[in-house]
Protein backbone atom coordinates (compact mmCIF):
# COMPACT_ATOMS: atom_id res chain seq x y z
CA UNK A 1 0.00 0.00 0.00
CA UNK A 2 1.17 3.63 -0.74
CA UNK A 3 1.71 5.49 2.33
CA UNK A 4 -0.29 7.75 4.42
CA UNK A 5 -4.25 7.58 4.75
CA UNK A 6 -4.33 5.96 1.31
CA UNK A 7 -2.10 3.83 2.69
CA UNK A 8 -4.02 2.11 5.12
CA UNK A 9 -6.83 1.98 2.82
CA UNK A 10 -5.30 0.03 -0.06
CA UNK A 11 -5.39 -3.55 1.32
CA UNK A 12 -6.39 -6.06 -1.28
CA UNK A 13 -8.25 -9.49 -0.97
CA UNK A 14 -5.89 -12.12 0.17
CA UNK A 15 -6.00 -15.10 -1.89
CA UNK A 16 -5.17 -18.51 -1.40
CA UNK A 17 -1.63 -19.77 -3.53
CA UNK A 18 -1.78 -23.46 -2.75
CA UNK A 19 -3.25 -25.02 -5.85
CA UNK A 20 -3.74 -28.97 -6.04
CA UNK A 21 -0.87 -31.32 -5.84
CA UNK A 22 -1.47 -34.10 -7.86
CA UNK A 23 -0.80 -37.31 -6.31
CA UNK A 24 1.03 -40.59 -8.02
CA UNK A 25 -1.00 -42.15 -10.95
CA UNK A 26 -3.35 -45.34 -9.82
CA UNK A 27 -1.67 -48.44 -11.70
CA UNK A 28 -3.04 -51.68 -12.47
CA UNK A 29 -1.37 -54.85 -11.98
CA UNK A 30 0.33 -56.51 -15.05
CA UNK A 31 -1.54 -59.40 -16.28
CA UNK A 32 0.86 -62.95 -15.63
CA UNK A 33 3.09 -63.84 -18.31
CA UNK A 34 1.78 -66.32 -21.17
CA UNK A 35 3.47 -69.80 -20.87
CA UNK A 36 6.32 -70.64 -22.59
CA UNK A 37 5.64 -73.48 -25.50
CA UNK A 38 6.48 -76.89 -24.52
CA UNK A 39 5.40 -79.31 -21.94
CA UNK A 40 2.52 -77.61 -20.01
CA UNK A 41 3.45 -76.78 -16.29
CA UNK A 42 1.74 -78.20 -13.63
CA UNK A 43 -1.18 -75.80 -12.60
CA UNK A 44 0.02 -73.07 -10.18
CA UNK A 45 -1.93 -73.19 -6.69
CA UNK A 46 -1.72 -69.80 -6.27
CA UNK A 47 -0.27 -66.59 -8.49
CA UNK A 48 2.73 -64.88 -7.14
CA UNK A 49 1.62 -60.86 -6.61
CA UNK A 50 3.06 -57.96 -8.96
CA UNK A 51 3.72 -54.98 -7.35
CA UNK A 52 2.56 -52.27 -9.16
CA UNK A 53 4.55 -49.86 -11.33
CA UNK A 54 5.60 -46.46 -9.43
CA UNK A 55 4.28 -43.71 -10.64
CA UNK A 56 6.17 -40.35 -11.11
CA UNK A 57 7.10 -38.81 -8.04
CA UNK A 58 5.08 -35.76 -6.76
CA UNK A 59 6.44 -32.66 -7.63
CA UNK A 60 8.01 -30.34 -4.53
CA UNK A 61 5.52 -27.98 -2.86
CA UNK A 62 5.41 -24.34 -4.32
CA UNK A 63 7.21 -21.60 -2.56
CA UNK A 64 5.42 -18.97 -0.69
CA UNK A 65 4.90 -16.47 -2.43
CA UNK A 66 6.03 -13.90 0.22
CA UNK A 67 8.65 -14.70 2.75
CA UNK A 68 9.09 -13.53 6.18
CA UNK A 69 12.38 -11.96 7.46
CA UNK A 70 14.66 -13.75 9.72
CA UNK A 71 14.39 -11.69 13.41
CA UNK A 72 17.64 -10.25 15.18
CA UNK A 73 18.70 -12.15 18.07
CA UNK A 74 17.70 -9.15 19.78
CA UNK A 75 14.42 -9.16 18.40
CA UNK A 76 13.86 -12.54 19.55
CA UNK A 77 15.12 -12.40 23.04
CA UNK A 78 12.47 -9.39 22.89
CA UNK A 79 9.94 -11.70 22.02
CA UNK A 80 10.44 -14.15 24.49
CA UNK A 81 9.40 -11.65 27.27
CA UNK A 82 6.71 -9.72 25.60
CA UNK A 83 3.39 -9.91 27.61
CA UNK A 84 1.10 -12.74 26.73
CA UNK A 85 -1.46 -9.68 26.72
CA UNK A 86 0.22 -7.73 25.28
CA UNK A 87 -0.38 -7.07 20.92
CA UNK A 88 1.14 -5.06 19.05
CA UNK A 89 1.10 -4.32 15.48
CA UNK A 90 1.14 -2.20 12.16
CA UNK A 91 -2.08 -0.25 11.25
CA UNK A 92 -1.57 -2.89 7.98
CA UNK A 93 0.97 -4.93 6.04
CA UNK A 94 1.55 -4.30 2.50
CA UNK A 95 4.93 -2.15 2.86
CA UNK A 96 8.08 -2.93 0.56
CA UNK A 97 10.19 -0.93 2.75
CA UNK A 98 9.45 -3.60 5.07
CA UNK A 99 12.23 -5.85 3.25
CA UNK A 100 14.72 -7.12 6.11
CA UNK A 101 12.59 -6.76 8.95
CA UNK A 102 9.50 -7.95 8.09
CA UNK A 103 9.58 -9.69 4.76
CA UNK A 104 12.59 -11.90 3.33
CA UNK A 105 13.49 -9.36 0.44
CA UNK A 106 11.39 -6.69 -1.80
CA UNK A 107 7.96 -7.44 -3.15
CA UNK A 108 5.61 -5.13 -4.50
CA UNK A 109 3.00 -3.46 -2.62
CA UNK A 110 0.43 -5.19 -4.59
CA UNK A 111 1.99 -8.82 -3.94
CA UNK A 112 2.16 -7.95 -0.08
CA UNK A 113 -1.43 -7.08 0.28
CA UNK A 114 -2.47 -10.35 -1.00
CA UNK A 115 -0.12 -12.86 -0.09
CA UNK A 116 2.06 -11.05 2.45
CA UNK A 117 -0.03 -11.27 6.02
CA UNK A 118 1.04 -15.37 6.60
CA UNK A 119 4.48 -13.61 6.65
CA UNK A 120 3.74 -10.88 8.27
CA UNK A 121 2.14 -12.72 11.07
CA UNK A 122 5.88 -14.82 11.55
CA UNK A 123 7.56 -11.85 13.04
CA UNK A 124 7.56 -12.54 16.32
CA UNK A 125 6.11 -9.35 17.83
CA UNK A 126 3.87 -8.25 15.41
CA UNK A 127 0.60 -10.28 17.08
CA UNK A 128 -1.57 -7.70 15.74
CA UNK A 129 -2.68 -5.77 12.60
CA UNK A 130 -5.18 -2.73 11.42
CA UNK A 131 -7.74 -3.70 8.64
CA UNK A 132 -9.48 -0.52 7.46
CA UNK A 133 -10.29 -1.58 3.87
CA UNK A 134 -13.48 -2.01 5.48
CA UNK A 135 -13.68 1.83 6.54
CA UNK A 136 -14.59 2.09 3.03
CA UNK A 137 -17.03 -0.25 1.96
CA UNK A 138 -17.90 -3.64 3.94
CA UNK A 139 -16.07 -6.66 2.83
CA UNK A 140 -17.75 -9.71 3.06
CA UNK A 141 -17.08 -12.65 5.81
CA UNK A 142 -15.32 -14.87 3.02
CA UNK A 143 -12.53 -11.99 2.76
CA UNK A 144 -12.39 -11.41 6.48
CA UNK A 145 -11.85 -15.19 7.31
CA UNK A 146 -8.92 -15.51 4.07
CA UNK A 147 -7.32 -12.92 6.90
CA UNK A 148 -8.18 -14.74 9.56
CA UNK A 149 -6.97 -17.78 8.04
CA UNK A 150 -3.47 -16.65 7.35
CA UNK A 151 -2.34 -16.17 10.89
CA UNK A 152 -1.53 -17.95 14.06
CA UNK A 153 -4.47 -18.30 16.51
CA UNK A 154 -3.74 -15.74 19.34
CA UNK A 155 -3.58 -13.18 17.02
CA UNK A 156 -6.00 -9.96 16.57
CA UNK A 157 -7.24 -7.99 14.26
CA UNK A 158 -8.45 -4.22 14.39
CA UNK A 159 -10.83 -3.64 12.25
CA UNK A 160 -12.47 -0.55 11.25
CA UNK A 161 -16.40 0.26 10.55
CA UNK A 162 -17.48 1.55 7.40
CA UNK A 163 -17.58 4.84 7.70
CA UNK A 164 -21.02 5.49 6.96
CA UNK A 165 -21.85 4.57 10.14
CA UNK A 166 -20.22 7.43 11.49
CA UNK A 167 -20.60 10.32 9.09
CA UNK A 168 -23.14 12.59 9.61
CA UNK A 169 -22.84 14.20 6.76
CA UNK A 170 -20.89 12.89 3.44
CA UNK A 171 -17.20 15.08 3.24
CA UNK A 172 -17.21 17.41 0.23
CA UNK A 173 -14.52 15.40 -1.63
CA UNK A 174 -14.95 13.71 -5.22
CA UNK A 175 -14.71 10.21 -4.16
CA UNK A 176 -18.25 10.45 -2.95
CA UNK A 177 -20.11 11.48 -6.21
CA UNK A 178 -23.82 12.60 -6.05
CA UNK A 179 -23.74 12.41 -2.12
CA UNK A 180 -20.51 14.96 -1.43
CA UNK A 181 -21.66 17.32 0.87
CA UNK A 182 -25.18 15.81 1.37
CA UNK A 183 -26.58 14.29 4.69
CA UNK A 184 -26.02 10.61 5.65
CA UNK A 185 -28.94 8.62 6.21
CA UNK A 186 -27.36 5.78 7.35
CA UNK A 187 -25.39 7.56 10.41
CA UNK A 188 -25.48 5.80 13.64
CA UNK A 189 -27.78 3.53 11.92
CA UNK A 190 -27.78 0.18 14.10
CA UNK A 191 -29.71 -2.17 11.78
CA UNK A 192 -27.39 -1.55 9.28
CA UNK A 193 -24.26 -1.46 11.34
CA UNK A 194 -25.30 -5.23 12.34
CA UNK A 195 -26.32 -6.38 9.13
CA UNK A 196 -23.44 -5.12 6.93
CA UNK A 197 -20.85 -4.58 9.55
CA UNK A 198 -20.54 -6.46 12.37
CA UNK A 199 -22.16 -9.93 11.09
CA UNK A 200 -19.47 -10.23 8.56
CA UNK A 201 -17.45 -9.09 10.91
CA UNK A 202 -17.93 -11.74 13.48
CA UNK A 203 -18.34 -14.60 10.49
CA UNK A 204 -15.14 -13.80 9.52
CA UNK A 205 -12.87 -13.56 11.80
CA UNK A 206 -14.39 -15.13 14.97
CA UNK A 207 -12.17 -15.42 18.13
CA UNK A 208 -9.25 -13.27 16.24
CA UNK A 209 -11.45 -10.07 15.76
CA UNK A 210 -9.80 -8.05 18.30
CA UNK A 211 -11.85 -4.78 18.35
CA UNK A 212 -14.70 -3.88 15.84
CA UNK A 213 -13.51 0.17 15.59
CA UNK A 214 -16.02 3.32 14.74
CA UNK A 215 -14.00 6.33 13.91
CA UNK A 216 -16.07 9.63 13.72
CA UNK A 217 -13.78 11.56 11.54
CA UNK A 218 -13.53 15.45 12.36
CA UNK A 219 -17.03 16.86 11.94
CA UNK A 220 -19.69 18.92 13.29
CA UNK A 221 -21.48 16.24 15.64
CA UNK A 222 -23.90 18.60 17.68
CA UNK A 223 -23.11 19.16 21.74
CA UNK A 224 -20.80 16.42 23.69
CA UNK A 225 -24.34 15.76 25.78
CA UNK A 226 -26.36 15.12 22.69
CA UNK A 227 -23.72 13.17 20.58
CA UNK A 228 -22.85 11.27 23.63
CA UNK A 229 -26.81 10.25 23.82
CA UNK A 230 -26.85 9.43 20.40
CA UNK A 231 -23.89 7.25 20.53
CA UNK A 232 -25.31 5.23 22.86
CA UNK A 233 -28.27 4.43 21.45
CA UNK A 234 -26.55 3.32 18.44
CA UNK A 235 -23.97 1.12 20.61
CA UNK A 236 -26.57 -0.66 23.14
CA UNK A 237 -28.98 -1.34 19.98
CA UNK A 238 -25.71 -3.14 18.36
CA UNK A 239 -25.23 -7.53 18.32
CA UNK A 240 -23.50 -8.41 22.16
CA UNK A 241 -20.66 -10.61 21.58
CA UNK A 242 -18.08 -8.28 19.71
CA UNK A 243 -15.82 -5.79 21.25
CA UNK A 244 -16.80 -2.44 20.03
CA UNK A 245 -14.76 0.86 20.20
CA UNK A 246 -15.00 4.07 19.56
CA UNK A 247 -12.27 6.43 17.83
CA UNK A 248 -12.51 10.51 18.14
CA UNK A 249 -11.43 13.52 16.29
CA UNK A 250 -13.66 15.95 17.47
CA UNK A 251 -11.50 16.44 21.14
CA UNK A 252 -14.63 18.85 22.65
CA UNK A 253 -16.36 15.45 22.61
CA UNK A 254 -14.37 13.30 25.34
CA UNK A 255 -16.53 13.83 27.95
CA UNK A 256 -17.56 12.11 31.17
CA UNK A 257 -20.86 11.90 29.42
CA UNK A 258 -19.17 10.15 26.48
CA UNK A 259 -17.48 7.93 29.04
CA UNK A 260 -20.30 6.44 30.23
CA UNK A 261 -22.18 6.20 27.26
CA UNK A 262 -19.05 3.90 26.53
CA UNK A 263 -19.68 2.28 29.88
CA UNK A 264 -23.22 1.64 30.09
CA UNK A 265 -23.27 0.08 26.06
CA UNK A 266 -19.92 -2.47 27.27
CA UNK A 267 -17.91 -0.56 24.83
CA UNK A 268 -14.18 1.21 24.84
CA UNK A 269 -12.73 4.19 23.85
CA UNK A 270 -9.92 3.79 21.28
CA UNK A 271 -6.75 6.55 22.67
CA UNK A 272 -5.20 7.49 19.92
CA UNK A 273 -2.43 9.50 19.69
CA UNK A 274 -3.03 12.26 17.08
CA UNK A 275 -2.52 15.66 16.72
CA UNK A 276 -6.15 16.22 16.97
CA UNK A 277 -6.57 14.66 20.28
CA UNK A 278 -5.15 15.04 23.51
CA UNK A 279 -2.23 13.07 24.92
CA UNK A 280 -2.38 9.46 25.66
CA UNK A 281 -2.48 10.06 29.63
CA UNK A 282 -5.15 12.33 29.33
CA UNK A 283 -7.63 10.30 27.42
CA UNK A 284 -6.76 7.23 29.43
CA UNK A 285 -7.95 9.50 32.39
CA UNK A 286 -10.81 10.44 31.11
CA UNK A 287 -12.46 7.36 29.38
CA UNK A 288 -10.65 4.89 32.32
CA UNK A 289 -14.26 4.02 33.78
CA UNK A 290 -15.53 2.74 29.89
CA UNK A 291 -13.25 -0.51 30.97
CA UNK A 292 -13.97 -3.70 29.41
CA UNK A 293 -11.48 -7.07 29.04
CA UNK A 294 -9.13 -5.01 26.06
CA UNK A 295 -8.00 -1.86 25.23
CA UNK A 296 -7.10 -0.58 21.63
CA UNK A 297 -5.24 2.33 20.74
CA UNK A 298 -3.64 3.56 17.85
CA UNK A 299 -0.98 5.77 17.23
CA UNK A 300 -1.08 7.30 14.27
CA UNK A 301 1.21 11.01 14.42
CA UNK A 302 3.33 13.00 15.88
CA UNK A 303 2.81 16.75 16.93
CA UNK A 304 1.76 19.51 14.19
CA UNK A 305 1.77 16.55 11.20
CA UNK A 306 -0.69 15.41 8.65
CA UNK A 307 -0.93 12.04 7.00
CA UNK A 308 0.14 13.55 3.60
CA UNK A 309 3.78 14.98 4.98
CA UNK A 310 4.48 12.70 6.82
CA UNK A 311 4.01 9.65 4.11
CA UNK A 312 6.46 12.04 1.70
CA UNK A 313 9.21 12.23 4.53
CA UNK A 314 9.05 9.20 5.80
CA UNK A 315 8.92 6.93 2.49
CA UNK A 316 9.46 4.09 2.09
CA UNK A 317 8.90 3.28 6.09
CA UNK A 318 12.13 1.41 6.39
CA UNK A 319 13.83 3.14 9.16
CA UNK A 320 12.94 5.85 12.43
CA UNK A 321 13.54 9.67 11.14
CA UNK A 322 10.76 11.04 14.06
CA UNK A 323 11.95 9.11 17.21
CA UNK A 324 9.54 10.31 19.65
CA UNK A 325 10.71 9.10 23.16
CA UNK A 326 7.88 11.15 25.17
CA UNK A 327 4.84 9.18 23.16
CA UNK A 328 7.01 5.79 23.46
CA UNK A 329 6.59 6.17 27.32
CA UNK A 330 3.48 7.11 27.57
CA UNK A 331 2.25 4.09 25.29
CA UNK A 332 4.66 1.91 27.90
CA UNK A 333 2.96 3.48 31.34
CA UNK A 334 -0.29 2.78 29.61
CA UNK A 335 0.69 -1.04 28.63
CA UNK A 336 1.85 -1.52 32.19
CA UNK A 337 -1.33 -0.48 33.97
CA UNK A 338 -3.67 -1.74 31.34
CA UNK A 339 -1.57 -5.42 31.82
CA UNK A 340 -1.31 -5.00 36.14
CA UNK A 341 -4.96 -4.63 36.20
CA UNK A 342 -4.98 -8.11 34.23
CA UNK A 343 -6.57 -6.52 30.91
CA UNK A 344 -5.30 -6.91 27.31
CA UNK A 345 -3.32 -3.95 25.04
CA UNK A 346 -4.23 -3.93 21.58
CA UNK A 347 -2.53 -1.29 19.58
CA UNK A 348 -1.27 -0.65 16.10
CA UNK A 349 1.47 1.25 15.21
CA UNK A 350 1.40 3.90 12.29
CA UNK A 351 4.25 4.44 9.56
CA UNK A 352 3.82 7.98 9.62
CA UNK A 353 4.32 8.26 13.76
CA UNK A 354 8.18 7.63 13.78
CA UNK A 355 8.84 6.60 9.84
CA UNK A 356 8.42 2.89 10.18
CA UNK A 357 5.92 0.73 12.31
CA UNK A 358 8.14 -2.43 12.86
CA UNK A 359 11.11 -0.36 14.26
CA UNK A 360 8.56 2.04 16.22
CA UNK A 361 7.23 -1.53 17.98
CA UNK A 362 10.65 -2.93 18.89
CA UNK A 363 12.15 0.22 20.54
CA UNK A 364 8.46 0.61 22.58
CA UNK A 365 8.89 -3.11 23.69
CA UNK A 366 12.36 -1.97 24.83
CA UNK A 367 11.30 0.81 26.53
CA UNK A 368 8.35 -0.79 28.29
CA UNK A 369 10.67 -3.83 29.29
CA UNK A 370 13.50 -1.93 30.43
CA UNK A 371 11.17 0.90 32.63
CA UNK A 372 9.31 -1.88 33.87
CA UNK A 373 12.24 -4.11 35.17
Amino acid sequence: MASGKSAEGGQLPLFGTAGLRPGGLKETAASPPAPAAGPAAPPATSAAPVAPAAGPPAPPAAPALVGAATPSPEVAALAGRLPSGLYLGGSTWSFPGWAGLVYDRPHPAARLARHGLAAYARHPLLRAVGIDRTHYRPLPAEELADYAAAVPPDFLFLVKAHEACTLARFPDHARYGAERGQPNPLFLDAAYAAAEVVAPYVEGLGARGGALLFQFAPQELGSPRRFAARLHAFLAALPRGPRYAVELRNRELLTGDYAAALAAAGACHCINLHPRMPGVRVQAHLTRAAGGPLQPGRWLLGAGATYEAAGRRFAPFNRLQAPDQGARRAWAELARAVLAAGRQLLLTVNNNAEGCAPLSIVALVEELLTAGG
